[in-house]
């Protein structure tokens, strides 16, 4: 049977994700839109399932939507080894930062394969990046 698909578990997967990978200008929706890729992928296997069941029921036991930012960062690091958390941490991560909204708040340009290279279009052109201190190594 699918799970995830409540309104509730999404919520708590949302904050988890948001936990993890926290930037404060990013809307609601791609969390969302990682935490559906989550969903599809956990449903994808009834182990997956099972992991994906588990871990939301744990999350509500702990009332994890309620915890601080701090108490809940210190939650998903003592869960940090389990296939819970690798589920949503592994297919969260690519979903998020594969989300072109993402790369547009980020600054990303996208891929340069297909524009000839960085080399020539943009090698150092992030302005968001302090200036790199360059100095000379003179041996010992």
């Amino acid at each position: 049977m699918p799970v995830g698909n409540s309104e509730s578990d999404k919520k708590l997967l949302v904050k988890m994700l948001r936990v993890m990978f926290p930037h404060k200008r990013f809307p609601d929706k791609p969390y969302e839109e990682a935490i559906e890729a989550v969903i599809d992928n956990a449903n994808s296997s009834v182990a997956q399932q099972s992991v994906l069941s588990a871990g939301i029921k744990d999350l509500e036991n702990k009332a994890f939507l309620d915890l601080d930012d701090k108490k809940s960062t210190e939650y998903l690091k003592k869960i940090a080894s389990s296939s819970f958390f690798a589920a949503v941490h592994g297919t969260g991560l690519v979903a998020l930062y594969n989300n072109h909204d993402v790369w547009d708040l980020l600054g990303y340009e996208g891929p340069s394969y297909d524009k000839g290279g960085y080399i020539d279009r943009g090698f150092n052109d992030l302005d968001w990046l302090p200036e790199p201190r360059i100095t000379e190594y003179n041996g010992e």
